[in-house]
């Protein structure tokens, strides 16, 4: 990861139809949603949605599968991961109690759901 590709996420996420999109398909991993769904879910016209789609996905931040005559579209987590970890590789000057309230902040999203018991 470079300086241009971290611009090139940021441009793709920097308008409000394609970071809903982004934020859309992290919800529904691992399983993405196909094209159609998203549009409908968003309220935004189909051919419009495509664009968006195009974009997130030149930036790498998604990846598409046809699934017969859908296109299923998939956030790109490593992705995500890859700029996260960009943004913050040299934080706080090796002070890692001042980077404990981000990382605190980002592990409960990805904790492991606890399994009921019968």
């Amino acid at each position: 990861m470079d300086n241009i590709d971290t611009i090139a996420a940021f441009a793709a996420l920097a308008q409000t139809t394609r970071l809903d999109s982004f934020r859309l398909l992290v919800t529904h991993e691992p399983d993405g949603l196909p094209a159609g769904e998203i549009a409908r879910q968003l309220n935004v016209p189909h051919n419009t949605m495509s664009t968006h789609l195009a974009i997130l996905q030149r930036a790498g931040l998604i990846t598409a599968e046809r699934q017969s005559r859908s296109i299923v579209y998939r956030a790109s987590l490593d992705s995500l991961r890859t700029v996260v970890t960009f943004l913050v590789k040299d934080c706080c000057s090796s002070h890692p109690d001042l980077c404990a309230p981000l990382i605190d902040d980002l592990v409960p999203c990805c904790a492991p759901k606890e399994q009921g018991h019968a």
